[in-house]
C-alpha cells in the first residue's frame, strides 16, 4: 500500500518534555502503520522546562523526517516560574504585544521552512496542533499557498480558555476572528475531549457535529508492557502525583490531607506522598508547613519511561485541576497504570471519566475532608488487598494506536473534501 504524506506542524515535539509533546509523538510513531507518512515542521528548541531524549528515540528520523526551525544549539533548561501570580502578569503584559501566543514570531521561519518542504514533498494534508497556536496560522498559510487541506488538533481550548488573556475588547475580537477563519478553512477539526467540541459548536455555528471529531488523549501501550512485573513495595502505602501543577493548580489542600491521614493512621506502616515533575517553589512551602519532610518524596522532572516505572511503583494515583478547560493527559496514562486514581475536580466530563473506570474516588479540589476520608477509603482497601484497577475494556478506549487510526481516517476524509 501506497502511503501518502503529511506535513505534522507542532512547536513543541521531542527531544522537548513534558506531557505537550506526547500525543503528537505518538501520533508520528504509529501514523506509518495506516498508511500515512509524516513530515514534521518543529524547532530546534534552545531553552525549555524539560528534555526527554528517550521520547526523541521512539521515531527513527532517518525513516521519518523531522524538519527544525533555526540551528541546533545547546539545549538550556529554564526555571519553571516560582509563582502563579507573577506568572499571570508576565503573560498578560506579554499579550498586549503577542497574540494569539508568546510564539507568533515563529511563524515567518515556520512558514519559509515549510515552504521548502512543500517544494521537495509532494504532501496530501496538513495536520496543526495547538497550543500554541500560532501552529494553526502557519497551517493556514501553507494550505492557502499550496492548495493542501489542513486539518486543525484542539490539545486545548483557544479563546475561552481562561490562562489566556485579551487585555482589551479588540484584542480578544482580533483572535476570534483568527480562530473563525481557521475553522471556515479547516477540512477536519479534532478535539480531546467533548468539553472543546461544545464550545466550539456554540460560538461557531456554521460548524457541523461531525465536523468535529473527538479524538482523546490516551497512553502508549508499549509504554507500559517492560514494567508490567513491577510492583509497590508491600511495606509502603505510596500516593503519588505525575506532572507540573499549571497555571492555578495548587498541592496545597491534598498535602493538608495527608497530614491528616498520616497523624490519624499512625500504625507503623510507611506512608509516603510521590511528587514526580517540576514543582513550583512557592508549592514546596507547604511540604514544610505540614511537617511532611519525612513523608514526601521529590523526584523532579523524569524521562518518561522512568515516570511510568514509579507510577507502577506507587498504590494510588492522585491529581487536581480547578476548571473543566482542559483535558489532562496524565489521567490517561494514570488508567494504563493499572492503579485507583483519587481526583480532585470539579463536576465535569473528566471528572465523570474517572469515575466511569470504576477505580476512582472523586472529591472536590479544595476538599480537605473529602480528601482525607478518600485517602482513609483507600487505605482500608489496601489494606485488605483490594485496591480496584480499571477493567481491560475500559483501557482499551484510550489505546495511541487505535486513536491514531482514527486519525488516519480523518486525514483522508479531509484529503477527499
Amino acid at each position: 500500500m501506497d502511503r501518502r504524506n503529511v506535513l505534522v506542524i507542532s512547536y513543541y515535539f521531542p527531544p522537548m518534555g513534558l506531557s505537550g509533546v506526547q500525543r503528537t509523538l505518538k501520533f508520528v510513531k504509529y501514523l506509518p502503520e495506516f498508511g500515512w507518512n509524516p513530515i514534521v515542521l518543529t524547532t530546534h528548541p534552545k531553552s525549555y522546562y524539560a528534555f526527554d531524549k528517550d521520547l526523541q528515540q521512539e521515531i527513527d528520523e532517518s525513516i521519518i523526517k523531522v524538519y527544525r526551525t533555526g540551528e541546533p544549539g545547546k539545549e538550556k533548561v529554564k526555571s519553571f516560574p516560582s509563582n502563579y501570580v507573577f506568572q499571570n502578569l508576565i503573560r498578560f503584559i506579554a499579550s498586549f504585544f503577542l497574540q494569539p501566543d508568546t510564539k507568533i514570531f515563529w511563524k515567518k521561519k515556520a512558514i519559509e521552512l515549510g515552504r521548502k518542504i512543500l517544494s521537495e514533498n509532494k504532501v496530501d494534508v496538513i495536520f496543526a496542533t495547538a497550543p500554541p497556536f500560532t501552529d494553526f496560522l502557519v497551517a493556514q498559510q501553507l494550505s492557502k499557498e499550496f492548495n493542501i487541506p489542513f486539518v486543525v488538533d484542539y490539545r486545548d481550548i483557544w479563546i475561552d480558555n481562561p490562562f489566556h488573556f485579551y487585555p482589551t475588547y479588540f484584542h480578544k475580537l482580533y483572535v476570534r476572528k483568527l480562530e473563525e477563519n481557521i475553522l471556515k478553512e479547516a477540512s477536519r477539526i479534532v478535539v480531546t475531549f467533548r468539553g472543546t467540541k461544545d464550545v466550539l459548536l456554540t460560538h461557531y455555528p456554521f460548524l457541523k457535529s461531525d465536523e468535529v471529531v473527538i479524538l482523546p488523549h490516551g497512553f502508549d501501550s508499549k509504554d507500559f508492557e517492560q514494567f508490567k512485573d513491577v510492583k509497590p513495595d508491600p511495606k509502603k502505602f505510596v500516593v503519588t502525583h505525575s506532572g507540573l501543577f499549571q497555571d492555578n493548580r495548587n498541592p496545597k489542600y491534598f498535602l493538608k490531607a495527608f497530614a491528616k491521614f498520616v497523624e490519624t493512621r499512625n500504625d507503623g506502616v510507611t506512608k509516603e506522598a510521590w511528587f514526580i515533575g517540576i514543582m513550583r517553589k512557592s508549592h514546596l512551602r507547604y511540604i514544610r508547613k505540614y511537617n511532611l519532610e519525612g513523608n514526601v518524596k521529590l523526584f523532579g522532572y523524569q524521562p518518561h519511561n522512568e515516570v511510568v516505572r514509579l507510577l507502577k511503583l506507587s498504590n494510588l494515583l492522585w491529581l487536581m485541576y480547578e476548571d473543566n478547560v482542559r483535558s489532562p493527559g496524565k489521567l490517561y496514562e494514570y488508567f494504563a497504570a493499572r492503579k485507583p486514581i483519587l481526583i480532585c475536580a470539579p463536576d465535569g466530563y473528566m471528572k465523570s471519566l474517572a469515575l466511569e473506570s470504576e477505580a476512582a474516588i472523586g472529591v472536590g479540589p479544595r476538599d480537605v475532608d473529602g480528601i482525607l476520608r478518600a485517602l482513609n477509603t483507600f487505605y482500608d482497601l489496601w489494606k485488605s488487598d483490594s485496591l480496584p484497577a480499571p477493567s481491560e475494556e475500559f483501557l482499551q478506549k484510550f489505546d495511541r494506536k487505535s486513536i491514531t487510526e482514527s486519525l488516519g481516517y480523518q486525514l483522508a476524509l479531509a484529503c477527499r473534501i
